[in-house]
């Protein structure tokens, strides 16, 4: 099993900035992929990046490409969300999700593991 940590979320004003975390634990996998989904009230969750831990690629979704980067850190099984002009629209619940796979996932099918999730507000 792997456990989903997720940190960093909060109550920010539309353009500022934010950077989420998720750190991984339990068990090690050499072909792994991490990702960031997030989910609205009343909405679908939604896939909004990803990282290929074994090749370092990544994917976004549309609505955040240029504001938003994944990136890995310095600890094994951790990476970031960095959130940039942030807009109300960006208010949601954000989910870190592994998948175990080298590739990197943009549906929700792949992902075996999820975290709890951390509370996004953007207010205008």
């Amino acid at each position: 099993q792997v456990q989903l940590v997720e940190s960093g979320g909060g109550l920010v004003q539309a353009g500022d900035s934010l950077r989420l975390s998720c750190a991984a634990s339990g068990r090690t996998f050499s072909r792994f992929a991490m990702g960031w989904f997030r989910q609205a009230p009343g909405k679908e969750r939604e896939f909004v990046a990803a990282i290929s831990w074994t090749f370092g690629t990544t994917a976004y979704a549309d609505s955040v490409k240029g504001r938003f980067t994944i990136s890995k850190g310095n600890a094994r099984n951790l990476i970031y969300l960095q959130m940039n002009s942030l807009k109300p629209e960006d208010t949601a619940v954000y989910y870190c999700a592994a998948a175990l796979t080298a590739s990197v996932p943009t549906s929700r099918n792949p992902y075996d593991f999820w975290g709890q999730g951390t509370q996004v507000t953007v207010s205008s």
